[in-house]
């Protein structure tokens, strides 16, 4: 479940708040579940992933991680990145383009502190995405943290939040008939200016 709060009145937020309870209401599968795609520039290409979208709040949409991963020093070199939702339950699909920063550290030391000791103990223990010897040396460090419940409410420092404001989203409603409905939106200067695209 992704939490909402101090909801914007602009157009595509409210296309966006009215899919999100379509798709709650029936009963999506991971309604929650982005993927953000980010730019490498050691490798001049891009790269993707799923994560868990946890709140939007306002204009800003926020989601967690570890800030060594290769998404973490991709946002650091590269501040702009692509996000595509997909709720197969009502057969729509958002795309967003947006900029992206770390959140404060109070704010991912508040989520951090709520979070279940179990979760907190994959995020302390993995060197996400690290080569590792193999899969019973990742359970095995996961054991070892959880054991330690002194350290379990304290999140580390390279742990946190990731905020990214839309400039631009797209919404698209499927059709049995293939001529699927497509609205864009796109910011400038502080105001949304609506599109309607080809299918």
């Amino acid at each position: 479940m992704i939490e909402l709060d101090r909801l914007n009145k602009t157009e595509p937020y409210k296309k966006f708040y009215y899919f999100y309870d379509n798709c709650i209401k029936n009963k999506q599968l991971f309604p929650e579940a982005i993927v953000v795609s980010t730019y490498d520039s050691s490798f001049n290409q891009v790269d993707s992933r799923y994560v868990n979208l946890k709140y939007v709040l306002g204009d800003e949409w926020i989601f967690f991680t570890n800030y060594n991963s290769p998404k973490g020093i991709q946002i650091k070199s590269h501040n702009q990145i692509s996000v595509v939702i997909f709720w197969n339950c009502i057969n729509v699909q958002i795309r967003i383009k947006a900029k992206i920063r770390e959140t404060s550290k109070t704010f991912s030391d508040s989520h951090f502190a709520e979070r279940s000791y179990l979760k907190n103990a994959l995020a302390i223990s993995s060197k996400q995405s690290s080569i590792i010897q193999n899969y019973e040396k990742v359970k095995q460090n996961y054991d070892e943290t959880l054991k330690n419940k002194t350290i379990l409410s304290k999140r580390p420092s390279f742990w946190g939040g990731y905020s990214f404001t839309p400039y631009e989203i797209e919404f698209w409603e499927g059709e049995s008939s293939r001529i699927n409905k497509r609205e864009k939106f796109i910011k400038k200067r502080n105001i949304w200016k609506k599109y309607f695209l080809e299918p």
